[in-house]
């Protein structure tokens, strides 16, 4: 059975962010300033619904889905981009895969002991985010 997201989680580490956020073609005035921020992560996890909220002090992101259904997700708050999104359970991680403009991009949540742990990708480029529950 897929772990329960739910709650909220606030960033205590942050790998590879620049280079991630890179290979997406952020601008590098956007970059400064995200590599600045502590994002926090509010889940709520209600069957196969979720809601998973990225918080900073910056600029907010809302995903609001339907695990299995694939619908467009516009990114124009992040990269300007909008893709064809598609999020699954695989074993007990959340892996979501986005089909758009940027090769191999997506994503995967799991829990491990008391952290969130988030993996991003794209073009190659791996960024880990590790969250713990507050």
């Amino acid at each position: 059975m897929p772990a329960d997201l739910s709650g909220y989680w606030e960033m205590v580490s942050n790998r590879n962010f620049e280079e991630y956020m890179k290979a997406l073609d952020v601008n590098v005035a956007i970059r400064k300033i995200a590599l600045l921020l502590k994002p926090a992560k509010d889940i709520v996890h209600d069957g196969d619904h979720m809601i998973i909220k990225t918080l900073t002090t910056f600029k907010n992101y809302n995903m609001d889905f339907s695990l299995g259904k694939e619908f467009e997700e516009d990114l124009s708050g992040v990269d300007g981009r909008k893709c064809m999104t598609t999020i699954n359970w695989e074993g007990d991680k959340l892996v979501c895969v986005q089909k758009g403009e940027v090769e191999g991009r997506g994503w995967t949540h799991w829990v491990q002991g008391d952290e969130l742990h988030l993996e991003l990708r794209a073009r190659g480029v791996v960024c880990k985010q590790v969250f713990k529950k507050t």
